[in-house]
């Protein structure tokens, strides 16, 4: 099979669910060799491409410069793009003001083109990801103007927002670079994620999240007992919706709940996260009880065994399509389980506003599934008093400081705990 020297990797809008077979062994080609990562951020970028798939010009600009970022870090620089660094943006910038010359072409066509004959979707073998202009039939040098450098720069942005709001990355290097580039002082491209990134539900709305599902949970105990266990656990275990949903290469399963043999206690194994990463996370009395209840449910022993391969959430009815279509018990995809906490969250939000809390109920409905892993790492360290280095081993952050920005305190606490401050320890000792 001929491909073109790089491969479009994003369907158009009507096939983006769908996906590619040729895609998908490159991708997996990649992981497999040199960026483990690349089937789950190639994923997440699917994920921000259906969000924008109702925007034709916002999905064709998104798709466009995913293609070229991603051929950049799979193939010339051999990065997982949650790796790089600000000096690297630098670096695929300049790679894009002087790309290879057989990467350039000087006419827009398909990325893909139906073979009739094998029934399938394939790559144009006369796509570029470049586009050149031409002269009077003379091809001019290629370049890249100020505000295409500013376009592709504010793309990448939001790509790297959306990571760090699905806790995927910690950083936006694409936002640092344009911060030190001499873009910086035009305010229009700037791009500020720290506010979405770090949401957490108050006391008082995760109290009505909470109030409400195990309401919805004894009512209706055959669609919401999942929701319910899955609730708790995200929030528990500042679970991200990749660790708790089935994904290529990963489906999450009864035994990754272990229990210590000397201590008793028992943990939540993730065998694969960000970055190849794997870590174990102690769970609270609280939760075991709710994981119990849950498996009571289920019509299962009360604790896992080693071993055990029940999936962790189940699908109620089988999938339609996709890797698992026509299979019932099976994992539930990263999308259902999102669609999942946000009716509960919308519920909660209802509630909120019948009650008289219509702000909350505003604020709640901006929150969505990855806001309650923030809001589980909030409350240890606010409410529960928890360790930061406790918590950062369980969250998974790379640096102490990621973990110490949960930290939160109210003008008012700020007030009182100054006023009885004392200037000497220990005056009045003789």
């Amino acid at each position: 099979m001929q491909l073109p020297p790089v491969l479009p990797l994003f369907e158009s809008a009507k096939y983006i669910e769908l996906g590619n077979s040729v895609i998908n062994q490159y991708i997996t080609q990649v992981s497999l060799s040199h960026v483990g990562d690349a089937g789950l951020i190639y994923e997440h970028a699917c994920e921000l491409l259906f969000e924008q798939q109702h925007n034709e010009n916002s999905y064709k600009a998104y798709r466009s410069e995913l293609t070229t970022f991603f051929h950049w870090c799979f193939d010339v620089a051999l990065q997982s793009p949650a790796a790089l660094t600000r000096r690297e943006m630098g670096r695929y910038i300049s790679y894009c003001q002087n790309p290879p010359k057989d990467l350039i072409g000087y006419f827009n066509v398909a990325q893909f083109k139906l073979n009739k004959e094998e029934g399938q979707r394939l790559p144009n073998l006369a796509w570029r990801p470049f586009i050149g202009k031409k002269e009077l039939g003379e091809e001019l040098p290629y370049s890249l103007s100020e505000n295409a450098i500013k376009t592709k720069v504010a793309i990448l942005s939001s790509f790297y927002s959306y990571l760090m709001s699905e806790d995927y990355c910690e950083r936006n290097p694409a936002q640092a670079w344009m911060n030190h580039s001499r873009f910086s002082s035009k305010k229009k491209y700037r791009v500020n994620t720290e506010d979405s990134n770090m949401l957490a539900f108050t006391e008082l709305q995760w109290s009505y999240v909470i109030a409400v599902v195990e309401k919805l949970a004894k009512d209706q105990p055959e669609i919401h007992q999942r929701s319910l266990f899955m609730i708790k656990l995200i929030y528990s275990c500042y679970l991200r919706v990749s660790e708790v949903g089935a994904r290529a290469g990963y489906s999450p399963v009864m035994s990754q709940f272990k229990q210590d043999m000397q201590t008793g206690i028992w943990s939540f194994h993730i065998p694969l996260s960000k970055g190849g990463k794997r870590r174990s996370v102690a769970i609270s009395k609280a939760l075991l009880s709710g994981l119990v209840e849950y498996r009571r449910y289920l019509k299962l022993t009360d604790y896992p065994s080693a071993g055990e391969s029940q999936p962790l959430f189940i699908r109620r009815k089988a999938a339609g399509r996709g890797r698992e279509a026509g299979t019932l018990n099976a994992n539930l995809g990263i999308r259902q389980i999102r669609e999942e906490v946000e009716k509960i969250i919308e519920h909660a939000a209802i509630c909120a506003e019948n009650d008289g809390f219509n702000d909350d109920a505003k604020q709640m409905r901006a929150l969505s599934v990855h806001n309650i892993r923030h809001t589980g790492i909030t409350h240890d360290i606010n409410l529960n008093g928890r360790p930061l280095s406790h918590v950062q081993a369980d969250a998974g952050h790379e640096s102490i400081d990621t973990t110490s920005q949960y930290l939160h305190t109210s003008q008012i606490e700020r007030h009182q705990s100054a006023q009885n401050k004392p200037l000497d320890h220990l005056q009045g000792i003789d």
